[in-house]
Parts: C-alpha cells; sequence; structure tokens
C-alpha cells in the first residue's frame, strides 16, 4: 500500500506517517504506531472512537492493520496538511487569509461539537491542537489523532481520569489541577479557545511586544479590547486588508469575534467556559452581540507546568500522560 513506506509524510511521539494508495487509486495516510506501544491503548481507542464517526470536520478511518506487534490505522489522505505548518512555518505562515481561518475554525467548532453531543455517546478529544486539525484539498478541516481520546454515556457531565493527558499550551487546567474544577467536555472546549489564539497569532504576539513581553497574554488582549483598539497580529494581517473598506471592516469584525470567543474558552474555571454549540452560536452571530468575559481577578499558577518533566504521549512532541498522584497536587 506504501509502496515499502517510500514517501513518509511526518513522524510524532505515536509512529511515523506515510503516503499510501488503494488498490482502487484512493490515496491514503497511514500511521503506523512505535512497536513499544505494547498494551496497545492508543490503538483502541482510535479504532473504537474513530471507528463509528461520520462527520465532515472528522478524518475518516478508512481501516486499521493488527498483526502480531503491528499496528497500523489507514485515514484518508489531507492533501494539505495539518494547519500547524500554516501557523509556524515561514514558508507556508502567510497562505492562509483571517476569513480562511475563520472558516477552520468554524469546521473545528462543528467537529468537536459532534464528538460532545452528535454521537450516541459523549467523546472527549483531549488533544485538540494545530497539528491534530488535518485540511482536505479545499482546506475544509478535519480533527485527528484520536490516541487521547475518552468515550462516555451522554448523562455523564463530568468524567473520570486516571491520568492528565492533553498538550502543554492547549491542555485545560483543571486536568492538571482538580481544585480548579471537575473535569469534563469543557477541557476541549479550554484547548479550542488556545486554538483560536494560536490562529490569530496572539499568544505568540506578546513574545515580541517589549512593553509587554512579561504579562500573561489574555490580560494583554483584555488592555487592548477595553481600550476600544483593534488586536493586530503583525505581518500576517496585511492580507487581510486591501483597498476596499468593507473588507476590512468585515477582517476587523472576523478577529474580534475570534478573539473575544477565544477568551470565554479559556476561563479558568470550566464552569465559566461556553459549551461548543454556544461557541458555534457566537462565532457566527453578529459581533455587536458579544460580550467580553469578565476579566481574571489573579493571575493563575502556571509556573508549574515549566518544572515537571512530562512522557510524550501524542503526536505532538509536547503533548503528555502522566500519572493521577500529579493531578491533585
Amino acid at each position: 500500500m506504501t509502496r515499502g513506506f517510500r514517501e513518509k509524510l511526518g513522524e510524532g511521539g505515536c509512529g511515523s506517517v506515510y503516503k499510501g494508495k488503494l488498490r482502487s487509486g484512493h490515496d491514503v495516510a497511514v500511521k503506523l504506531l512505535n512497536k513499544t506501544r505494547a498494551n496497545g491503548q492508543e490503538f483502541i481507542n482510535e479504532v473504537a472512537t474513530i471507528g463509528r464517526i461520520h462527520h465532515v470536520n472528522v478524518v475518516k478511518l478508512v481501516g486499521y492493520c493488527a498483526e502480531r506487534s503491528k499496528r497500523a490505522l489507514v485515514y484518508d489522505f489531507m492533501p494539505n496538511g495539518s494547519l500547524e505548518k500554516y501557523l509556524f512555518s515561514k514558508e507556508t505562515s502567510n497562505w492562509l487569509s483571517l476569513a480562511r481561518k475563520f472558516e477552520i475554525a468554524i469546521g473545528v467548532a462543528r467537529g468537536i461539537e459532534y464528538l460532545h453531543i452528535g454521537c450516541n455517546i459523549q467523546i472527549l478529544h483531549f488533544d485538540i491542537k494545530p497539528h491534530n486539525i488535518l485540511l482536505d484539498d479545499n482546506f475544509t478541516p478535519k480533527i485527528s489523532d484520536f490516541g487521547l481520546a475518552k468515550s462516555y454515556s451522554m448523562e455523564n457531565t463530568t468524567v473520570t481520569l486516571t491520568a492528565v493527558r492533553g498538550t502543554i499550551g492547549y491542555v485545560a487546567p483543571e486536568l492538571m489541577n482538580r481544585s480548579i474544577g471537575r473535569v469534563s467536555y469543557k477541557a476541549d472546549v479550554y484547548s479550542f479557545g488556545m486554538l483560536l489564539m494560536e490562529m490569530l497569532g496572539l499568544n505568540r504576539c506578546t513574545r515580541h511586544n517589549d512593553n509587554k513581553s512579561s504579562q500573561y497574554f489574555p490580560y494583554w488582549i483584555y488592555d487592548h479590547l477595553n481600550e476600544g483598539n483593534d488586536i493586530e497580529i503583525g505581518n500576517a494581517d496585511k492580507n487581510d486588508y486591501d483597498d476596499d473598506d468593507d473588507d476590512d471592516d468585515n477582517a476587523r469584525k472576523m478577529r474580534r469575534k475570534m478573539t473575544i470567543v477565544g477568551l470565554w474558552c479559556i476561563q479558568m474555571s470550566p464552569t465559566d467556559r461556553p459549551s461548543m454549540s454556544e461557541v458555534l452560536k457566537m462565532l457566527q452571530g453578529e459581533i455587536e452581540n458579544l460580550q467580553i468575559p469578565p476579566q481574571p481577578s489573579q493571575l493563575p499558577d502556571i509556573e508549574y507546568l515549566n518544572d515537571r518533566n512530562w512522557d510524550t504521549e501524542s503526536t505532538g512532541s509536547m503533548s503528555l500522560l502522566c500519572n493521577d498522584s500529579l493531578t491533585d497536587q
């Protein structure tokens, strides 16, 4: 299928991905899992969850291989790769217009909403990030990598985990400090909010702002919004404006809308975050109806992240899975 694993598409913590072709001529991506994963839990998670899902914004599992120690997952091939390369690569970081990013955000939100309430079970992804958002030939986003996902009854409002799971920078705070709140689908909402911030470049922008470099980035955003200023994100914004004043106004509205929704999603307390259905309503509604969420009164303790040695447990180099003894500290 891969002609001897000839064309490598990428590599992550769980294994390598190769381009393949079925006998029908259909292009696929083959993820060959590392042999070191003896318990096969990630493989089981992937097949058990994504195998029953059919949604335009979720990547399609074509098939799988489980032969002795070999574990492989076969997906539809996504010609435009992952969202990650359009956010972090110098060569392609300016390829996506703000309008395209907004469409991608809407698609990802729809996919997460489907996982939460669209199936006969509740599926929590726990690893929403740019690396796991794949783009087809029309740049339609597809949520991928369900290795850390968990399935629950629709009646469950909170969930029980025996380990912290997610990716540093996108993982919800309650997953690492249970005193913040109970773990629920709101963990995916938080990750989506951080995804919006990354798509706008807001958290990266503070690193290049000498006056605000030491300020926690949501506070910097609040300062600008409360002063009535537009949120500018450097050179990437040049592609969003042209000589048409109406287009400029639409771009500002989209950016402001994504910013405010992102702030709602990354509220420290899970109870203060909206559901994904509410997120979609806000993104698709009028900007005039959006209210800026209350500004946090104190800075959350996030420095402890840098002091821990996290184990890699997903496709991204910064993904983590640690034992439950850390989660109640």
